[in-house]
């Protein structure tokens, strides 16, 4: 006798199963591809290619800036009767000159919010190199996934030459750094937001950090290690670090937290991420606040006074402040200390003292 099994119906069907890879793109890969399928459509290749390249990049930091500069040389591509796909060398040069004397984007004063016109200075040769090296990118990633292979019309273009060791942003001294502080915790405009500004100034400041690992560390990412209270952090490059954190920062990090024990270390309200343009304000609000005046100081600013102020310190290593600071290289820590061009550190002075001294007693 032969048994007839029944029929299974599957739990579910193959289309329901399919999902979209986007969805799993990050923020700013899913924001340039709704841009661009504005301009160009969904049906043309752009938008998934140039999005999918902003998602392999590694770094928040990297996508957002490779997200900034390709909007720019694909706005400049279209304005010259050229898909962005299908630029030479002629019109990637032609961009890079262009660069060179372009106003920039300034928000309009009184006007809609949001309302931006290009009236601004031109580009500095970092924001110059950086819109290259986007581009130059985008190009690089086509070879990589096409099957053809794709010239990458950038390779042959001269960039800026960027001074590594020149930073337009200003510095604050360790005293302007108290009145920061001090402003955070006692005086800043918004009463509500007191103890979280203080808190995270002082983590930023005192344990080094870069504001996009700050921003993405999580309250579970605390912890305690051999004695000392640790945040895990990821730092650049990908790899995961523990930060020491000082008892006047911890102290201040636990009152803001008033007991939390999950999500965001730093939080909107609702509970939502804190941003970098949010650091931003609070920067400049606290500044105006402190009379430090309208100073141009960004959230990575502050890791820059962080080590300048640490090296200045008697006795200070390099070793060990390039540790701290997360640098494969001290030649990269010595690049942010700003007090190396102090004119009041200037060994001229010590060796004129010797000299004049020399000098008068000779005459005598």
């Amino acid at each position: 006798m032969t048994t007839t099994l029944p029929v299974r119906a599957p739990r579910t069907t193959l289309s329901t199963l399919r999902r979209d890879p986007r969805e799993l793109w990050p923020e700013h890969a899913r924001k340039l591809y709704d841009r661009l399928v504005g301009l160009y459509g969904e049906d043309d290749a752009l938008p998934t290619l140039a999005a999918s390249w902003i998602a392999h990049q590694r770094s928040v930091n990297t996508q957002r800036a490779y997200a900034r500069g390709f909007k720019i040389f694909e706005e400049f591509a279209r304005e010259h009767g050229a898909h962005p796909l299908h630029v030479k060398f002629m019109l990637a040069d032609t961009f890079s000159k262009y660069l060179e004397t372009a106003p920039t984007w300034q928000r309009v004063k009184g006007g809609a919010r949001g309302e931006m016109v290009q009236s601004g200075p031109p580009y500095l040769d970092a924001s110059r190199a950086n819109a290259l090296s986007s581009a130059s990118s985008f190009f690089t990633y086509l070879d990589k996934v096409s099957d053809d292979g794709v010239k990458n019309p950038f390779d042959a273009v001269r960039r800026p030459v960027i001074d590594p060791d020149f930073s337009p942003a200003e510095g604050y001294t360790e005293q302007q750094w108290v009145e920061l502080l001090l402003t955070a915790r006692d005086r800043h405009r918004a009463a509500a937001y007191r103890k979280r500004a203080y808190a995270l100034l002082l983590i930023l400041y005192t344990c080094c950090l870069r504001i996009d690992s700050l921003l993405t560390a999580r309250v579970e990412h605390l912890g305690y290690d051999k004695g000392h209270h640790v945040l895990t952090v990821k730092v650049k490059g990908g790899g995961w670090k523990k930060k020491p954190i000082p008892p006047v920062a911890w102290d201040a990090l636990q009152d803001y937290l008033d007991g939390r024990t999950d999500g965001w270390l730093f939080c909107t309200a609702t509970g939502n991420q804190l941003d970098e343009p949010a650091v931003w304000r609070l920067l400049r609000s606290l500044a105006r606040r402190a009379g430090l005046g309208e100073v141009n100081h960004p959230p990575h600013g502050v890791k820059v006074d962080a080590i300048t102020h640490a090296l200045a310190k008697k006795d200070a290593r390099i070793d060990k402040v390039q540790r701290w600071a997360d640098h494969k290289d001290s030649r990269t820590t010595q690049r942010y200390n700003r007090r190396k061009e102090l004119l009041d550190d200037s060994p001229g002075y010590a060796l004129a003292t010797d000299v004049a001294g020399a000098l008068e007693h000779g005459a005598a």
